[in-house]
């Protein structure tokens, strides 16, 4: 499951080469003897736990960096009392920050009880200058710091940690590179994540994401097929492409292409047989997306299209480039093309400035649309953000009474729509066994909504008629048909 590397070609005894992924691999061999050396030490093998906070993008990123560990030569474990722990970070909002810091907390405690253990933070929220100086200096325990864009160079960065015996600290402020070809450890084998562009150009005011992730850059459509082709080869029946807006991929590529485009490509990949893509901006989702999932069986029907709030005036003041009025003339569009379709979307409250009146704009949005299901959240200011600077900072007393009143009426409404399908019959593909009776499995039908219905182990990774049978409000249970 994860990609294997001729290390028998890789010549040590000469420098490491300079183009990636070749320079990669040279150091995941050096890693390697790092590795081996050590566990003939302790008598075992060495352990390595990663740790994942935050997106789709950041849960793929976390294959990788496990598969560069595994090719290194580690054992993968759950338990953070391991010889090398990684946290791959989130920044989207400060409590994801304080999360990671009081978890760092108790990996001190480890350490102190095992002093050859190896600590690391990547991701997103290493970015931030701030969070880098205070971690050299009231976290001096940590021994590896590195950013969103260079995690292709794990093994490089870790065997200088082993060798220079000091805390290694690599952050770039941006890159141009894609490096992809290298091991990666799936933690499904049925289904995966792909990774179809970098970064992103929207600059919400509220959001940190373009200055943590980089600019936009879009990999080439080739290079995305031939990964897809290789999992569906491996027994990957579903594929979720994934970019911080999908629906700009391919404008950066020397020879542009549409998402749409891309999309048509991918369904016509033998063996494929659901696409997912994430995430989705209302700015910029053409008719030809729409049409396109209209027509393709294969794309699921599901679709994220985050709101972040129904007052026009807000949605200016987040640079979001859409209004309230437009919002809602898509939404009924989609809705009118593809009828089953599940809509699901992301709402802040709390915004700078927003007043009850803006608030009850966002309350008649749920209503008019009556999503599937919301993220709701709570705004939380983040440094570096123009919205951070904003006057009419919204007090928290005001704040938690409305979040309470959207998230219910989110709830009663997402309990109504989710009942409609009762009595229907839909393909379900099998994630797992049901968490609460031994008897059932658990899947997920095309809509992105879950239904337990008697099966066993060996159905995991199958697709699977189901009857809907009873509406639990949030999932379904179901009969499995021949």
């Amino acid at each position: 499951m994860h990609s294997e590397i001729d290390f028998g070609k890789i010549e040590l005894a000469e420098a490491p080469p300079a183009g990636e992924p070749a320079r990669q691999q040279y150091f995941m061999e050096r890693l390697r003897e790092v590795v081996e050396e050590r566990s003939r030490k302790y008598g075992r093998p060495l352990t390595a736990c990663i740790q994942t906070f935050g997106c789709q993008m950041n849960a793929k990123d976390s294959e990788k960096l496990l598969g560069i560990l595994l090719q290194a030569g580690f054992t993968a474990s759950e338990d953070e009392a391991s010889d090398f722990v990684l946290y791959n970070t989130c920044t989207v909002r400060d409590n994801a920050n304080q999360r990671v810091y009081g978890r760092l907390g108790y990996l001190n405690s480890l350490k102190k009880k095992n002093p050859h253990m190896t600590i690391a933070l990547c991701g997103c929220m290493m970015q931030e200058p701030s969070v880098v100086e205070k971690i050299k200096k009231s976290y001096r325990f940590v021994d590896l710091v590195f950013g969103t864009h260079n995690i292709f160079r794990l093994a490089e960065l870790l065997y200088r940690c082993y060798t220079e015996k000091r805390m290694v600290v690599d952050v770039w402020g941006g890159t141009e590179q894609i490096v992809e070809n290298l091991p990666s450890r799936r933690k499904y084998s049925f289904k995966c994540g792909v990774n179809i562009m970098y970064g992103c150009n929207n600059f919400c005011s509220y959001c940190i994401v373009p200055y943590v992730r980089g600019r936009e850059r879009s990999r080439e459509p080739e290079d995305i097929l031939a990964e897809i082709r290789a999992l569906a080869a491996d027994g990957v029946v579903e594929v979720m492409l994934l970019g911080q807006n999908v629906n700009s991929y391919g404008k950066t590529l020397d020879t542009p292409m549409t998402f749409a485009a891309l999309l048509r490509q991918v369904a016509e990949i033998p063996g494929i047989e659901r696409i997912r893509f994430m995430t989705s901006h209302p700015k910029d989702l053409s008719d030809e997306l729409i049409g396109v999932m209209r027509d393709c069986p294969k794309i699921c029907r599901h679709l994220h299209l985050p709101l972040q709030s129904g007052s026009s005036r807000i949605l200016k003041k987040m640079n979001r480039v859409y209004d309230k009025e437009q919002y809602l003339a898509l939404a009924k569009k989609i809705k009118g093309e593809i009828p089953d379709l599940s809509l699901t979307t992301d709402i802040i409250v709390g915004f700078p400035g927003e007043t009850e009146e803006d608030f009850e704009e966002t309350m008649d949005v749920v209503r008019r649309v009556r999503f599937d299901s919301a993220f709701t959240f709570i705004y939380s200011k983040r440094t570096g953000t123009p919205a951070a600077a904003m006057e009419d900072q919204v007090p928290e007393e005001i704040v938690k009474p409305r979040f309470e009143r959207l998230l219910k009426e989110v709830q009663r409404i997402s309990a109504e729509v989710c009942g409609k399908d009762v009595g229907k019959t839909m393909t379900a593909l099998v994630e797992g066994m049901d968490t609460h009776d031994p008897a059932l499995v658990t899947g997920r039908l095309s809509n992105n909504i879950m239904v337990h219905f008697p099966g066993d182990a060996s159905d995991i990774g199958k697709l699977i008629p189901v009857l809907l049978t009873e509406s639990k409000g949030f999932y379904y249970m179901g009969k499995r048909l021949p």
